[in-house]
C-alpha cells in the first residue's frame, strides 16, 4: 500500500482550518443536494470519508436523526474536536486500512479524498465493501486539467498558466492523478455501480469569489511545493495571488466531477 501523502500536511493549522471553512462555504450546498437527491433521510447509516472540518458530517447527523448514525473516518481528525452529536462518531484511521463493518452503510461520501492517494482504487474498494446492497456511493473529485485563465493582464495570465502547470506537476511527482475526477464515471462503472449520475462543474469565477479565494489560500500554503516543481518562480505566485484577489479577472480554477452510483442488490 502506498504511503498517504496529503499535500496539505505540515501546513499551519489555523490557516488550513480557514481554507477548509471556505471550501465548505463554496461546495457544501452542491454536496448536500447530491446526498439528498440520492435519498439521504432519517434513520440512514452514513460513512463520511475525509470529513475535513466536519460540516457535511454534522449536517448528515442532523438529517439522519437519532435513529441514524454517521461515522467519519480521517487520518488526522484534528479539526473535529467540537462534535457533540450522539449519533456521530469519529474514527482516526486511514480509510484503506480502517476496521469498518462491511455492508453496513446506506451512503458513503467522499469529497476531494481520492486525489491524495496514489493507490486510490484500494480506498474505493474499501468504501464499496462498507456499502449495503442498494446503498449509494457519492464521490466528488477535482480535475485540475480544466484550469484556464480567461480575463486578466497578459503577464498575469501567463503566471496563472504556470501555477496550473506546477499544481499538475506536484501531483504527478507524488504519483497522484491531478485530473482524477475525469476517471470517476468509468471507474465506478467498472466497479459495477448502477444508476450512475455524473456532474461536471467547471465554474468560470471572478477574482475574490469563493473558488478564487480557495486557490489563493492553497498557493500561499503550498508555496514551497509549487516552487519545488521548477515550473514557477516566486513572482509567478505573487501574480497568481493578486489575480485571484482581483474581481475584474476571470478564470476556471478547476472542475469538480461528481459521480453517484448505487451498489447492486438491495
Amino acid at each position: 500500500m502506498a504511503e498517504s501523502a496529503y499535500v496539505f500536511q505540515r501546513v499551519d493549522d489555523q490557516r488550513e482550518l480557514e481554507r477548509l471553512r471556505v471550501i465548505e462555504q463554496v461546495f457544501d450546498p452542491a454536496s448536500r443536494k447530491r446526498l439528498l437527491d440520492n435519498g439521504l433521510q432519517s434513520g440512514w447509516h452514513c460513512l463520511e470519508v475525509g470529513p475535513g472540518a466536519g460540516s457535511i458530517m454534522n449536517w448528515m447527523g442532523e438529517v439522519v436523526g437519532p435513529t441514524g448514525r454517521v461515522v467519519a473516518v480521517d487520518l488526522d481528525p484534528k479539526f473535529l474536536r467540537e462534535v457533540d452529536r450522539p449519533n456521530v462518531s469519529i474514527v482516526r484511521a486511514d480509510i484503506r486500512t480502517a476496521q469498518l463493518s462491511q455492508q453496513s452503510f446506506d451512503v458513503v461520501h467522499a469529497r476531494y479524498v481520492l486525489i491524495h492517494l496514489a493507490d486510490y482504487e484500494v480506498a474505493l474498494t474499501k468504501m464499496l465493501d462498507c456499502l449495503k446492497p442498494g446503498g449509494w456511493l457519492v464521490l466528488e473529485e477535482p480535475d485540475f486539467s480544466a484550469s484556464r485563465g480567461i480575463v486578466g493582464e497578459e503577464e498575469d495570465l501567463a503566471s496563472f498558466y504556470k501555477v496550473s502547470q506546477a499544481i499538475a506537476k506536484m501531483y504527478v511527482t507524488l504519483r497522484m492523478d491531478y485530473a482524477l475526477g475525469l476517471k470517476l464515471p468509468a471507474l465506478l462503472q467498472r466497479c459495477g455501480l448502477q444508476d450512475l449520475i455524473v456532474e461536471n462543474d467547471a465554474p468560470i469565477c471572478a477574482g475574490r469569489s469563493g473558488m478564487a479565494t480557495v486557490m489563493k489560500m492553497s498557493a500561499e500554503q503550498l508555496r514551497e511545493k509549487y516552487l519545488a516543481t521548477g515550473v514557477v518562480k516566486q513572482s509567478d505566485l505573487e501574480r497568481y495571488c493578486r489575480f485571484a484577489d482581483d474581481p475584474s479577472t476571470w478564470a476556471i480554477y478547476y472542475a469538480t466531477i461528481a459521480v453517484s452510483g448505487r451498489k447492486a442488490g438491495g
